[in-house]
Order: C-alpha cells, then structure tokens, then sequence
C-alpha cells in the first residue's frame, strides 16, 4: 500500500488533507487511485494512518482516518552519518540505502581528502540527495523523512559532537576495538538511558582521513573503531556501520 506525507496541521480530527502536488500527480497518473482506495499516511512527526480517499483532484486530496496507530518502523536509536563527500553518483546510493536501514539525518562534510570541489551549486546536489531520500522512504514506510542537510567542514562537524550520546569513527587503521565492543560496551553502561539516543558516524571520502583529521577527531572525544578486516569503500562504509548499530541496538 502506498505511503504518502503531511504535515500535522494537514491531519484533522477525522479526516486527512494531502496538498503536494507531485503526491496527487503520482496519486492519479500514476497509482491511478480514486475515492474508496485506501492508503498509508505519515504526519511526518509521530503518527501514521489508514484512510480511505474521500476525493482526489489536482490541486488536493481528502481521506477519512480509518486507523491511527503510533510509528512502528521508526528506530529507536537516532543515527546521523557525517558522510566524507564522494566522487559523483556514489552520494545517491549512499542515501537511499542507509535510509532505508535506518539513518536519521545525513551530513555530507567536506575533509581533507574530498575531490569534490563546490562551485557554487552544491545547494542543487543537496536537493537531489534530499529528494532520494524522500523516495526511499516512502518505498520502506518509515514514518519519518530523513534530513540531507547542507555540507559542512571538519571543525563545525566537530563542534557539533556535543549534541550525540556517542561518536563512533570507523577508522581503518584501527586494529584493536571494534564497533561491536564499543556498542555493547555503551547499550550496557547505566548512562544509556531508554529512549531515542543518538550516535554520530563519520565516514571518509575515497581517500580516507588525514592524519590531523583522525586526531581531532578522536581528541574531541570520536571512539576510533574497526567495521571488520577489510577495509571498505566510502559507499560501502557507512552502510555497514549502519547494519551494525541497528543489530546491536535494535533487534
């Protein structure tokens, strides 16, 4: 069944108003919907629905609330990816995969290492991976849209470490802890309370960290980690570290 997204103030009492035009393009030419068909709505904060369409036209679309029930396939764990910027192409995969493993927000950061130059229209590219990302969940049926914020540089992704229960650094020359030692360690400590805690993971770019940029980050307090004996592709990284957390802090 088709998942479609609000904003609360769309949601009534009973009845549920969708007004994004490419939602009622893909509604009526696409899906080929009409009154009388159900489908799955989000109000994109905290609660999902069953409704029925009442009416559907190109400028907007009326359900009835056939059933309201609490997200179900919203992670407890909140996780943010300060992902290395990638040669071009790999940034799409990237976001469409670890939203659907779960990813709460994306940031792209530019390091040392990233090839990629911003010539003034990287605000285009932040739309395009925003708008992946907005597909993969509605294919998934989460009931949030994961954020793909504006890029950002090492030292303000740094500045930001304060805000995350944990930061988590796969690193590939780390040989001695790996990322399930630092998990169970952290799911069993008394400070892990119950709730939506947050982790940061970093990823490099293509070429991985520099040597200061390792350093930081670890001195302003990243847990330096392995993912495995391999070492693993940028657009492969972050996937599996995502797999890992969910594993560990999920199931």
């Amino acid at each position: 069944m088709s998942r479609f997204f609000v904003q609360p103030e769309n949601v009534g009492e009973k009845n549920i108003i969708i007004d994004n035009r490419e939602d009622l393009h893909h509604m009526m030419k696409v899906l080929r919907l009409s009154a009388g068909d159900e489908i799955d709505i989000s109000d994109s904060v905290e609660w999902e629905y069953r409704a029925e369409l009442i009416y559907l036209d190109s400028d907007s679309a009326e359900a009835k609330i056939i059933d309201k029930q609490r997200f179900t396939a919203e992670p407890t764990v909140q996780v943010t990816l300060f992902q290395g910027i990638p040669k071009q192409g790999k940034m799409e995969t990237i976001v469409q995969k670890c939203v659907e493993l779960g990813v709460n927000s994306i940031i792209p950061v530019f390091m040392d290492r990233t090839v990629v130059v911003d010539k003034g229209n990287f605000g285009k590219k932040v739309q395009r991976w925003q708008k992946v990302s907005d597909e993969a969940v509605k294919q998934c049926k989460r009931g949030l849209i994961p954020q793909v914020f504006d890029p950002m540089k090492v030292p303000e992704m740094i500045s930001a470490f304060g805000v995350f229960d944990l930061v988590l650094f796969p690193y590939e020359n780390e040989d001695g802890t790996t990322i399930k030692d630092v998990l169970r360690e952290v799911k069993a400590s008394t400070t892990w309370a119950e709730g939506r805690n947050r982790i940061a993971v970093i990823i490099g770019p293509e070429g991985g960290f520099s040597d200061e940029e390792a350093r930081m980050i670890v001195d302003e307090g990243g847990r330096s980690v392995s993912l495995g004996k391999t070492t693993l592709r940028t657009e492969t990284a972050g996937m599996a570290a995502l797999s890992m957390i969910m594993y560990e802090m999920e199931l």
